[in-house]
């Protein structure tokens, strides 16, 4: 499949239309906006980045459905710009932007990009223009632009479009406000980033609290015992059996918090430091050649395994000078 033409539009159930959008240059290489239509209103799931290769192929999409607009409403299952960043696009500031409530409460936060930079560098992410890293963010670079009316969504909302019953479920974990959509009835979820069939969430760490993994493995158990018999994800392909992929997942997180705990077993580092000597599924394989946005998600990931086992108690850390260390207890 090229980048830069996938298929308009699929109908993968009766009612649900995917509409796989380009994400050029991003190892994601699309992702999955669903359209479902409705008699009196229709409503999109997901929107793609803020970019033109984005925007021509989901209007290309939308048009072949013959899709109004004007009675559509947007749920975003949670804040990363390959999702929320054409919804004012397709929103145009009239119809509704469903999105999780925590989610809401880190975009309108002022200093969200400036903590997240501080905190990398306390984490030894090199420091000679850390701002680099923010300036090619796909977040940073491809975001919402435009008015939105932006609903909050807490959980256990219900959303009633064409046959579909839809269910809002809070799956923090990927971000705070990451949310899932369940038809008990029909047995469908659509999963966001919470489940992917061919690659894994990167669940990341930028701030002094909290504990992505933990949320996310528990969110991972709580998806688990659903009735479904389709997932339908974010990126790639629909899955089928989300209970084997679950497994999956949360066997390669465990297998993940022992790597970095095999790494730090003989001496302290920081989290930038045992990012390098991880595992990573690149065709690049030496760390130093990484490009800075793969050494950033990199470090990150790595941050979000070091807290889930500083929370279990396995690790500890100090502050040597402005940098944060951390050692297997």
């Amino acid at each position: 499949m090229s980048e830069t033409a996938p298929n308009m539009q699929e109908e993968v159930l009766p009612g649900i239309f995917k509409i796989e959008l380009p994400l050029p240059r991003n190892p994601l290489r699309s992702i999955n906006s669903y359209v479902i239509v409705g008699e009196k209103r229709n409503l999109v799931i997901d929107t793609g980045m803020n970019r033109p290769e984005c925007r021509d192929a989901l209007d290309r999409g939308l048009s072949s459905i013959d899709i109004d607009l004007s009675v559509t409403d947007v749920i975003v299952t949670h804040m990363h710009a390959d999702h929320l960043g054409l919804a004012p696009h397709i929103s145009q500031g009239k119809t509704i932007v469903f999105l999780g409530a925590r989610d809401i409460e880190v975009i309108e936060g002022s200093r969200y990009w400036k903590d997240m930079l501080s905190y990398a560098v306390r984490n030894g992410f090199p420091n000679q223009d850390p701002e680099e890293a923010i300036r090619k963010h796909p977040g940073y670079k491809y975001g919402p632009l435009g008015p939105m009316d932006l609903h909050p969504l807490h959980g256990d909302e219900e959303f009633h479009v064409g046959d579909y019953a839809l269910r809002t479920i809070h799956t923090p974990g990927h971000t705070h406000g990451h949310m899932c959509l369940y038809d008990k009835k029909k047995k469908v979820l659509f999963s966001g980033d919470h489940i992917l069939g061919d690659i894994t969430p990167n669940i990341s760490l930028w701030e002094e609290n909290g504990d992505p993994l933990f949320d996310y493995l528990n969110s991972l158990e709580m998806v688990k015992d659903l009735d479904v018999n389709i997932t339908l994800p974010g990126h790639r392909s629909i899955i089928k059996d989300h209970r084997k992929r679950i497994d999956v997942l949360i066997a390669h997180h465990h297998e993940r918090a022992m790597e970095v705990q095999e790494i730090i077993s003989d001496g302290s580092m920081n989290a930038f430091e045992i990012a390098s000597h991880m595992t990573w599924d690149l065709t690049i394989k030496e760390f130093d050649e990484f490009p800075i946005m793969q050494k950033w998600f990199a470090t990150g990931e790595a941050l979000a395994h070091i807290r889930y086992l500083e929370n279990d108690g396995r690790v500890g850390s100090h502050i040597r000078g402005h940098t944060t260390l951390y050692k297997q207890i």
